[in-house]
């Protein structure tokens, strides 16, 4: 039965592996496809999403099946407690790449072709935090974690900073007030990006050191 149960628990980690995998795929690719103006590149991305959704769904029901019926407890418990919440950040993060994918068609046109301020800076960063905070979960790094948390706010201020400027642009007259809006709305969604890869490096601490970060609290479980 134990025997069983490990093999379980590396069946959960490989499929979420997966899905990680695909996710960081599925950003990449739209993030490309917003930067060259790709519009099958972008359709793509929407496409790849339903997989990721249904894959999604296969893991939270290997969950239910480990929760239901082996009863794990102590690290094993934390493991599939993080795992859930993972795979839940993860699926979200892919929703923001469509979200990014869909904007694709309105930066074909001239008047918003110019100019993306900030946004190459945002795209390396949620790039880099993504990859950090899913190398952190494989390799079990809560040092790799913190350093991604860390990096929030620095994308924060970065998206703070987007808005500031899409609006002194279109005020002198320099950015339509559709494009504005358009920069601003993959702003925010690089910022949610960064956000929910946070999510992850937070359960990545919560898991190898069975201690909660969320908020600013610190307590150990």
């Amino acid at each position: 039965m134990e025997r069983h149960f490990t093999h379980e628990l590396e069946s959960l980690k490989t499929f979420l592996i997966k899905m990680a995998s695909m996710v960081e795929t599925n950003l990449v690719s739209s993030i490309q496809a917003l930067m060259e103006r790709n519009e099958l590149l972008a359709a793509k991305v929407i496409e790849n999403d339903r997989r990721i959704d249904s894959l999604e769904i296969e893991i939270d029901n290997i969950i239910l099946d480990l929760l239901a019926l082996q009863h794990p407890v102590a690290s094993d418990l934390r493991f599939i407690i993080a795992a859930q919440k993972i795979n839940n950040d993860l699926e979200r993060i892919s929703d923001h790449a469509v979200n990014i994918a869909q904007s694709v068609p309105a930066f074909k046109t001239p008047q918003a072709a110019g100019d993306m301020i900030d946004i190459p800076t945002m795209v390396d960063l949620a790039k880099a935090m993504l990859r950090d905070a899913l190398d952190s979960f494989i390799r079990v790094d809560p040092s790799l974690a913190q350093s991604v948390i860390k990096q929030d706010d620095v994308m924060d201020d970065l998206n703070r900073k987007m808005s500031r400027k899409v609006v002194e642009l279109i005020k002198a007259g320099t950015q339509s007030v559709e494009s504005g809006l358009e920069l601003n709305r993959v702003s925010r969604n690089l910022e949610r990006v960064a956000d929910l890869t946070t999510n992850i490096a937070e359960e990545v601490i919560f898991l190898s050191q069975a201690r909660i970060v969320k908020h600013g609290a610190g307590e150990k479980l």
